[in-house]
């Protein structure tokens, strides 16, 4: 097992390849380099406690490195990236749904308002036929955060950071390019999935789960 600070060497040396392939239109740099940081994180919470909580951030890394190469490909393989980063926010969902079920009502107001508003700007722009793709995403993306921030703590910060990034590229992609989009996404995200992965690293063990009504438990 590499050590913690031997993964953190590779990811920053990956994620700074990646940004100068963004710099320099390096296609193959950037499709070899992008999956590197999220698959440090996924040898690096090998040595987390193996508990059910672990084990799902775990798959949503995975799902999340395979939108990363998809959308790195050059095609348009928008569709494809989206459907595998649906699938990481269904993990992340099901990670979060087994620390607590309390209805944490303002999470869910806030993240509400966040998924409906986004959606608006993006179809007011136009999706054409990418509006129920983008749609059920949405959806799936506003539930995690209205779960994460009932958790709290990291994945409710990682969460957040994850909505800003998909926010920019919604922004980026439908509604008005920007030349700092590529670099604004890609940090969010990557210290979004930071802040995920060190949720399940730093989880207690034995955490017990909170039904609806219950008292609330201490940060995922």
């Amino acid at each position: 097992m590499p050590r913690p600070s031997h993964l953190t060497t590779i990811a920053l040396v990956a994620a700074a390849l990646y940004i100068y392939a963004l710099a320099s239109d390096n296609t193959l740099l950037a499709l070899l380099a992008k999956p590197i940081p999220v698959l440090a994180l996924i040898t690096w919470l090998r040595s987390a406690p193996a508990t059910p909580y672990r084990r799902w951030i775990t798959l949503g890394l995975a799902f999340s490195v395979l939108g990363d190469i998809l959308l790195a490909i050059p095609a348009d393989l928008f569709v494809f990236g989206l459907a595998a980063f649906l699938c990481a926010h269904l993990a992340y969902l099901r990670a979060y749904g087994s620390q607590t079920l309390r209805p944490a009502l303002p999470a869910l107001l806030l993240s509400s308002i966040t998924g409906i508003t986004l959606l608006g700007v993006l179809a007011s722009h136009g999706l054409g036929p990418l509006l129920v793709p983008v749609a059920l995403y949405a959806l799936a993306i506003s539930t995690m955060l209205w779960r994460a921030l009932a958790c709290g703590g990291l994945a409710a910060l990682g969460a957040c950071l994850f909505v800003l990034s998909d926010s920019l590229i919604g922004i980026d992609r439908f509604v008005s390019p920007f030349a700092a989009a590529p670099y604004l996404i890609i940090l969010t995200y990557w210290l979004g999935q930071w802040a995920i992965a060190s949720s399940a690293s730093h989880r207690p063990i034995g955490k017990v789960l909170t039904q609806s009504g219950a008292s609330g438990v201490g940060s995922c």
